[in-house]
C-alpha cells in the first residue's frame, strides 16, 4: 500500500480543528478521494514530534503553518536539513504554502513577507505548458498567505504563477520535489471560515474580496490529482 508522511508544521486552533480537521486530515481527504489506497502517517513537529530518517520513507508531504520560515522556531532548522537529505535521497516529496516556502528556502532560495501583502480567496494561477506534471492550463485555488518565495533556488523552475504570486508552483531538478504556495486541501467552507480569521489583520476590502471570490469555481481536485500521482508515481 502507498504511504505518505505528512509532516504537520502548524496547529489549526481548536474551534477550527474541531469543524474542518487537523491540516493533515485536510490533505487525507482530498489525496483520498483521488486513491483510497493510500495511508497515512503523521509527524507533527509543530507539537515537539521528532523527525524520521527521510530514506526510510515512500513519500513525504509538508504543510502549510501560521509560522514563518525565518521565525526562530527549534524544529524549522532540523525541518530544512530533513528536505535536504529527501532531496538528496531522491523521496518523493510535496510542500505546500508554508511546505513550498520552507522547501526553497532549504535548497537556497529567498522567502520573505511580500510588499503586496495578504493573498486569501480564489486565486487564479497560470501554468507553465510542458510541465509534465499539471496539464491545464490555469488552476483556481485558495490561499492564504503574505509571505512569498521571492527568489526560487537555482534547482528550482517556476510552473505555476500568478501576478500576484509570481513563483507559486516550483518543480525541483531531482524531479521528485514539488512544491506551491495556494492550498488544494481547503475546501470551500474552510477557505469561508479563513475570511473570518483574517478579518482582523488583513485590509477590509482584501477581506470582502476574498469572499465575493469563493462565489466561482475551485479547481482544488486537479491539483490534488496531479499531487498524488506525483507523490505515489501513478
Amino acid at each position: 500500500m502507498p504511504q505518505i508522511t505528512i509532516i504537520e508544521t502548524g496547529l489549526l486552533r481548536p474551534p477550527y480543528r474541531e469543524r474542518h480537521g487537523s491540516f493533515p486530515e485536510m490533505f487525507e481527504r482530498l489525496i483520498g478521494a483521488e486513491d483510497a489506497s493510500i495511508g497515512f502517517d503523521v509527524v507533527s513537529v509543530a507539537s515537539g514530534e521528532p523527525l524520521p530518517d527521510p530514506s526510510t520513507l515512500q513519500a513525504i508531504l509538508i504543510t502549510g503553518s501560521p509560522a514563518g520560515v525565518y521565525d526562530e522556531l527549534d524544529w524549522i532548522a532540523p525541518l530544512e536539513a530533513f528536505v535536504r537529505a529527501a532531496y538528496a535521497n531522491k523521496t518523493p516529496m510535496v510542500g505546500v504554502c508554508f511546505g513550498h516556502q520552507l522547501i526553497a528556502q532549504a535548497m537556497g532560495g529567498v522567502v520573505r513577507k511580500s510588499d503586496k501583502g495578504w493573498g486569501i480567496g480564489r486565486h487564479v494561477y497560470q501554468v507553465t505548458p510542458g510541465n509534465g506534471i499539471i496539464a491545464e492550463e490555469q488552476l483556481a485555488i485558495p490561499c492564504s498567505h503574505q509571505d512569498q518565495v521571492i527568489e526560487p533556488p537555482a534547482q528550482a523552475r517556476t510552473i505555476l504563477a500568478s501576478s500576484f504570486t509570481p513563483h507559486a508552483g516550483l518543480l525541483y531538478a531531482n524531479g521528485t520535489t514539488l512544491s506551491v504556495q495556494p492550498h488544494p486541501e481547503f475546501d470551500i467552507d474552510f477557505a469561508e471560515a479563513l475570511c473570518e480569521i483574517h478579518q482582523d489583520h488583513a485590509p477590509e476590502s482584501v477581506v470582502a474580496d476574498a469572499r465575493a471570490s469563493l462565489a466561482a469555481p475551485l479547481d482544488n481536485a486537479k491539483l490534488g490529482r496531479a499531487m498524488t500521482r506525483f507523490l505515489v508515481g501513478r
